[in-house]
């Protein structure tokens, strides 16, 4: 059985994983959003959406 520590250190070690997906996400985009959907306090989706500008491809 899961003690309080148990759960607090696993909610932690989640937000911390979630918060690097972000990071991933967001390092390479240069024209677009992130997204990050919360349901019940929890963090149950991340989307990316890019857009790709051809006259950004000439810089």
């Amino acid at each position: 059985m899961a003690t309080g520590t148990d759960s607090n250190h696993h909610h932690k070690q989640r937000n911390i994983e979630i918060a690097r997906q972000i990071i991933l996400m967001l390092e390479n985009i240069r024209y677009g959003s992130v997204e990050i959907v919360i349901h019940d306090s929890k963090v149950v989706q991340i989307e990316r959406k890019e857009k790709l500008r051809p006259d950004a491809l000439d810089k």
